[in-house]
């Protein structure tokens, strides 16, 4: 298992199910497990909300309580917003995942539980954790749906496991190109006095020059900027 199971715990509501299957899949998970879920299993409902997330559906097991769902679960987190009079680490979805990365490169298989909506989970289904994990939300405020809690634990689980946003490529000017650009910028301000007085002039094309450097300009925004300055002095003759 090279990935952590997302337990859902008596959902009661289809839509949000298939919600949170598509917020997994968002982030590479595919691993669900559900527990007595309300409306019974399969549920029209969730299927429809997953939409391109249906094969995550089809593949999730089904459990009639959660110690079923648990049983070959080295480690355990249980997402919770309210305080438990339980003696049990307290971590961030940050916190949880670098543990959770470093318990599957040891060769373990771990769970996040995730209770029903209105209630969340409860004490005695908190008590089977491990741990327990805690978005820092506005505390006047705490509630998470469903899917959002799941998302933001996918979300952290897939930032840390592959950090990297595609970068599309970019034909990026050359250093001569950006020195050309320079040079007709620097003699056209040149001859409408725009380096005054003279004894700032050095200084100020420095800055110019330095300002072309610091920029990320493609070769298509170099050819735009040498154009709008020709057209400029055209323009006014």
């Amino acid at each position: 298992m090279t990935q952590p199971l997302m337990i859902l715990v008596r959902p009661q509501m289809g839509e949000n199910i298939g919600a949170a299957a598509r917020a997994m899949l968002n982030f590479g998970l595919d691993g669900m497990r559900i527990v007595a879920p309300r409306d019974g299993w399969p549920n029209p409902k969730a299927v429809a909300m997953a939409s391109g997330a249906g094969r995550l559906l089809d593949r999730a097991g089904l459990f009639a309580d959660l110690p079923g769902a648990l049983a070959d679960c080295h480690y355990v987190f249980a997402t919770t917003a309210r305080p438990r009079e339980l003696t049990k680490p307290v971590v961030t979805p940050e916190e949880a995942m670098a543990q959770t990365r470093a318990l599957i490169a040891a060769g373990k298989k771990v769970a996040i539980l995730f209770g029903p909506e209105r209630t969340g989970l409860e004490n005695d289904e908190v008590a089977q954790a491990n741990a327990i994990v805690t978005v820092p939300v506005n505390p006047e405020f705490p509630s998470l749906n469903l899917a959002q809690c799941v998302l933001l634990t996918a979300y952290e689980w897939r930032r840390q496991t592959d950090g990297t946003i595609p970068v599309p490529e970019v034909d990026l000017a050359t250093s001569v190109e950006r020195q050309h650009l320079g040079d007709h910028y620097e003699d056209v301000l040149d001859k409408a006095g725009f380096f005054f007085p003279e004894t700032k002039a050095a200084n100020m094309k420095r800055n110019l020059r330095s300002m072309w450097a610091r920029l990320p300009l493609t070769r298509a925004d170099v050819q735009m900027l040498h154009g709008m300055l020709r057209q400029v002095v055209r323009r006014l003759g």
